[in-house]
């Protein structure tokens, strides 16, 4: 295995741990999986995408107005889509359907605008490789992997030992509790929500930068949820693990099958996960709500 695959599946995988993160932030608070977050990453990446043709941004200004707008969105979302759900105590189907709801209408917003055009971020990089040695690096996939590190780790550090984290893992544990503690859980929801969003926000850049813009990108969404049930849903470590042998391993498989096959293969990576150790690495025990 060359070290030149490492690097791509280490850059692939940074990027579905931010999506599985995401995704594993909301099942630890509210118990489901929300798949309207792949929708939110398309619409936050696009409207990064206009104010960069329109004001000439560079990448830094780009993930922050990508970060910003994906915020928004999760924040809508858990207004208008999952607030009465939850203070209801309603059954996780609705959570399941509002979900579902929420990235059509974002979608077919997204479809409105753009059509079914593919659209490129413009270079950001004035060298797109970087040579070291005999080792040829993109500069995006190096980009990327800082950036998702660093996010991963800022991440990592306010759920550990901020007071803010501490609330947040508290209502994950037992929200009726948490509430009866003292704690306001639907701030602590909307917390998590924007959370959610900033790290939507930035994946869906790093996909439209390694990839191009596509009005279904969302779909590529699947990923990361796929990362979260290796890793164990529900736990934010298992989900990174997840992400990162993922990407290596689609990566591997891309390089020795072709892109058909190793789509296929992931899926019964999954399949084999499900079977033989539902639970995942992290081995989570948590389930959906009942």
């Amino acid at each position: 295995m060359s070290l030149q695959i490492l690097i791509n599946g280490l850059a692939t995988g940074s990027v579905y741990a931010l999506i599985a993160t995401g995704f594993a932030l909301i099942f630890n608070v509210l118990k489901f999986s929300n798949f309207s977050h792949g929708a939110t990453m398309t619409a936050a990446a696009f409207v990064a995408y206009f104010l960069v043709s329109s004001k000439g941004m560079g990448l830094t200004a780009t993930l922050v107005a990508a970060a910003a707008a994906g915020a928004v969105i999760a924040l809508f979302g858990e207004f208008f889509g999952f607030r009465r759900i939850t203070l209801n105590h309603s059954s996780p189907t609705y959570f399941f359907v509002s979900s579902i709801t929420l990235g059509t209408l974002y979608e077919g917003l997204v479809t409105i605008k753009v059509g079914s055009n593919f659209y490129n971020f413009p270079g950001f990089f004035k060298n797109s490789t970087i040579k070291v040695g005999s080792l040829v690096i993109s500069a995006s996939d190096a980009m990327m992997c800082i950036i998702s590190l660093a996010a991963l780790v800022i991440l990592g550090y306010v759920i550990q030992k901020t007071r803010l984290g501490r609330a947040l893992r508290a209502v994950s544990f037992d929200r009726d509790t948490a509430q009866l503690m003292g704690i306001d859980s639907t701030r602590i929801i909307q917390l998590t929500f924007v959370i959610s969003g900033l790290l939507a926000g930035v994946a869906g850049v790093f996909l439209g930068i390694k990839y191009t813009l596509y009005p279904t990108l969302g779909s590529l969404v699947v990923k990361g949820f796929i990362a979260s049930v290796i890793g164990g849903l529900g736990s934010l470590t298992g989900a990174i693990t997840g992400a990162v042998l993922l990407g290596l391993t689609e990566t591997i498989l891309l390089s020795m099958l072709g892109s058909g096959y190793s789509t296929i293969a992931t899926f019964a990576i999954m399949l084999v996960f499900l079977l033989v150790r539902p639970q995942g690495i992290a081995g989570s025990n948590i389930q959906e709500k009942a």
